[in-house]
């Protein structure tokens, strides 16, 4: 393997390379130790996507300089396997893993760090091409409604998913635009060793409705009600708005609604995961007869207090 990545600008010095299988992503990543015993994360990306990858690098550098824990970038550029970028790797443990090893307090602590954390992702300050949300979120539900009116699967219940998705457009108008990490959830996150919450995975970055970030909250849920309860709570400082939890079930409603035709190409297996999933989101919400989430739990943050 070292032998295909020697073009790379310090694979000389690395004494260890192993294949990371774990996520969703086309790059492949590898686990890179070095000589001095450093730790580094190598992802290759095919050539074709040189412009997006360059945009992640870049934006990466900005969101470097914030004080959260994340896989920093320290190189970057071409080679013959395509587009690398070597990054840091973040000690610690899958946090979706871990989770339930811990307190309700502590699941809460940990939820409200991420959603802190993912307010100043929010707040770095990007050059972005004006365009209209309500354009471009509307041409996206869509492209969603029209593959799964084509799938040749459906949901139990898809008729309320498509019903809720077409009667709440009017919620999209005049939204704010931002940076968007475009992944963020439990499973893109570490309990690094001094405790606290690690952000890896930007390669999905867009640009958009800040709290569109949250369409995969689902899967923090599914791990832990108190840990997405305390990350809404910890991205709003604890004054959670009454429109959030509107946009919050359109948002999911349309994550969910092309998560059964992404499926087909995944087996059986997937199917039956995303099928299950729909029938949790119909109950948390009781059909979309109410927007906020069964899960989620405001006595938390009376009982726990603020964190900072």
């Amino acid at each position: 393997m070292k032998d295909l990545l020697v073009d790379i600008p310090g694979s000389d010095s690395w004494s260890s390379i192993e294949f990371v299988n774990k996520g969703w992503s086309d790059d492949k990543k590898y686990h890179i130790v070095n000589n001095c015993g450093k730790h580094l994360l190598l992802r290759i990306s095919d050539k074709e996507c040189y412009e997006f990858k360059k945009k992640e690098h870049d934006i990466m550098k900005l969101v470097s300089k914030l004080d959260f824990d994340m896989t920093r970038v320290r190189d970057f550029g071409t080679c013959n396997q395509g587009i690398y970028m070597v990054l840091d790797w973040l000690e610690g443990k899958d946090l979706e893993s871990v989770i339930g090893d811990f307190s309700i307090k502590e699941q809460y602590r940990l939820g409200y760090e991420s959603g802190q954390i993912l307010r100043k992702i929010h707040g770095i300050d990007v050059d972005i091409e004006p365009f209209s949300w309500e354009e471009k979120f509307g041409k996206k539900m869509d492209r969603k409604l029209s593959a799964y009116e084509k799938c040749p699967l459906k949901y139990e219940n898809g008729d309320v998913f498509v019903n809720y998705i077409n009667e709440s457009r009017q919620l999209i108008v005049d939204r704010p635009i931002v940076f968007q990490h475009g992944d963020y959830h439990i499973g893109n996150m570490i309990y690094t060793k001094s405790g606290h919450v690690g952000i890896i995975d930007f390669g999905r970055f867009d640009f958009g409705d800040p709290w569109e970030e949250f369409n995969r909250i689902i899967w923090d849920a599914k791990s832990s009600p108190p840990f997405a309860t305390g990350r809404i709570d910890g991205y709003f400082d604890g004054n959670v708005p009454n429109e959030f939890f509107d946009l919050l079930a359109i948002y999911i409603a349309n994550n969910s609604i092309s998560s059964l035709p992404w499926a087909i190409d995944f087996g059986d297996h997937e199917i039956e995961v995303m099928k299950r999933q729909a029938e949790e989101i119909l109950d948390d919400f009781c059909n979309f007869e109410m927007s906020t989430p069964k899960w989620y739990d405001a006595n938390l943050k009376l009982i726990y207090g603020r964190h900072s």
